[in-house]
């Protein structure tokens, strides 16, 4: 992890497309602006975090709706060549 100081009206490069600027600086928060491509996306730790879990839940719930559609189908493959 590579640390920087900043201090207001200061900025980042990061290769030549991304500038992370520090616009205000308070008692327990900094205000930073990102310039970024569209493609590219910013999120919030905490908001990323909460998508991965949804995206977790999303996946357990597909596997378990798989597992419910091969039953089904088991049994109606069951019933026909029975």
């Amino acid at each position: 992890m590579l640390v920087l100081s900043r201090k207001a009206n200061e900025s980042i490069r990061i290769d030549s497309n991304i500038e992370i600027s520090i616009l205000e600086i308070k008692k327990d928060s900094v205000k930073i602006a990102i310039k970024a491509p569209e493609d590219i996306k910013i999120l919030r730790s905490e908001i990323y975090d909460i998508i991965k879990e949804e995206n977790k839940k999303s996946i357990l719930q597909d596997k378990q709706h798989i597992k419910n559609n091969i039953h089904k189908i088991k049994s109606l493959f069951d019933y026909f060549i029975k």
